[in-house]
């Protein structure tokens, strides 16, 4: 006889090839169902695939003939821009293709090191920190500033990464009405702790709605708060001279962090820094994990960026032809009878509503040679839907007139208007 545990493991025993096989198929049968749940709700994202550089007029798979793509973060037109290029094979030739290394082992070279002091120049603060991306600037800052003594006040519709970073920290976690400050004041109010940090995107990039900066530096200099700011979408061509969403409305010297990113304006390549005080930079050095157990940003990336930022500096002329681009475009939809979100931001959300509208009328653009694209849930919320249409200072006027007429032809094939 078999002692009793013996006996019922040769009962139940499968081979363990076979029970990896079984798992494996629970898994696939799980991802299936989730994959055609996205289908079946009408917000699946497939990608289109690019043949050509970055830039108002591009090549699309499968597509003949030349698109005008109207769906970037290209604000500036850098992406492609001769120096900018020139900038980033001189430093690919110069300092390698990449370091091997996090920063702190051997991963720092002159170049980071001049990028940074130039960052904190351009916004005013005393010193700048780069990541890989400005999700991992958000998803460092929380964390290795924030103790469970102090609070976080986030605006309910701010940026993912913003979010996801907060989740990271241990702070206290208050959320406020979208640009309600009746509420933000509220909850300054209720959250009694050692610091308190306001947290707001400078641009709100689904909505292209701007924060009320003077309103939430007023509040925080009432109760005794910081201000942090993400600017991703308004660095390089929001204020005169492109600082931003601060030199905008004037108060450059009231908000305290601000983090951004070097894959928007500033060349479109990759990465992220956060700028503000001296020792909150240093403390971030010694803490902050994507920072701390990440790459070093690439030669390559770090040349564009650094010549980008030259260029930003040395005019704003660039930056100039963005306003009156913008309003060419959000004024002549709206008399067309579309609703367009947000005001005077070169990101012109056009309101549909319905997740499927929005991409069968993406699609339809595509074949009038427009490339936008449809966003809906769970990038924006249900109900929502929308296609986000930005707009580059390399745009012309008769590319901004050919978008407008494609909107309205496929709008009145669609039913979006009359």
């Amino acid at each position: 006889m078999w002692p009793g545990n013996a006996w019922r493991a040769a009962l139940f025993w499968v081979p363990r090839g076979r029970r990896a096989q079984s798992a494996l198929a629970q898994l696939r049968g799980i991802l299936e169902g989730e994959l055609e749940g996205i289908r079946g709700a009408g917000t699946w994202k497939s990608e289109r695939v690019i043949t050509s550089r970055q830039g108002p007029h591009i090549r699309v798979d499968g597509v003949s003939g030349g698109i005008l793509n109207f769906c970037a973060n290209n604000y500036l037109g850098l992406s492609s821009h001769p120096e900018v290029i020139q900038a980033g094979l001189q430093a690919l030739e110069e300092f390698g293709a990449g370091l091997s290394s996090v920063r702190f082992i051997c991963g720092t070279q002159s170049i980071h090191k001049n990028l940074e002091a130039k960052i904190a120049r351009f916004h005013q603060r005393e010193d700048a920190i780069l990541y890989p991306s400005c999700y991992d600037a958000n998803a460092g800052l929380f964390e290795a500033l924030l103790t469970p003594e102090d609070a976080v006040l986030s605006d309910e519709l701010n940026h993912a990464s913003i979010i996801d970073g907060i989740r990271l920290c241990k702070a206290h976690k208050y959320r406020y009405r979208h640009l309600d400050m009746a509420d933000l004041e509220a909850k300054l109010q209720e959250a009694q702790h050692r610091l308190r940090l306001v947290a707001t995107d400078g641009a709100f990039s689904m909505d292209g709605d701007i924060a009320p900066l003077q309103e939430i530096c007023c509040l925080a200099s009432r109760y005794g708060a910081l201000v942090f700011m993400d600017e991703c979408h308004a660095t390089g061509f929001l204020g005169p001279t492109g600082r931003g969403t601060d030199e905008l409305l004037g108060v450059m010297d009231q908000v305290t962090i601000i983090n951004s990113t070097l894959g928007k304006a500033l060349g479109g390549a990759s990465g992220g820094y956060t700028t503000g005080p001296g020792p909150l930079v240093s403390l971030l050095r010694q803490r902050a994990r994507p920072y701390l157990f990440s790459n070093s940003l690439p030669p390559a990336v770090v040349g564009c960026a650094s010549k980008a930022l030259d260029l930003l500096m040395g005019s704003n002329t660039i930056v100039q032809s963005m306003a009156a681009k913008t309003q060419r475009f959000r004024s002549k939809m709206e008399a067309a009878g579309f609703t367009i979100s947000g005001a005077s931001h070169p990101i012109c959300p056009v309101m549909l509503g319905d997740a499927r509208l929005a991409s069968r009328m993406a699609d339809d653009m595509l074949k009038r040679g427009i490339f936008v694209i449809g966003f809906s849930y769970p990038v924006v919320p249900k109900g929502k839907a929308r296609i986000r249409v930005q707009i580059s200072a390399v745009h012309s006027e008769e590319d901004i007139d050919r978008c407008v007429e494609a909107f309205v032809e496929v709008g009145r094939l669609h039913g979006a208007l009359p």
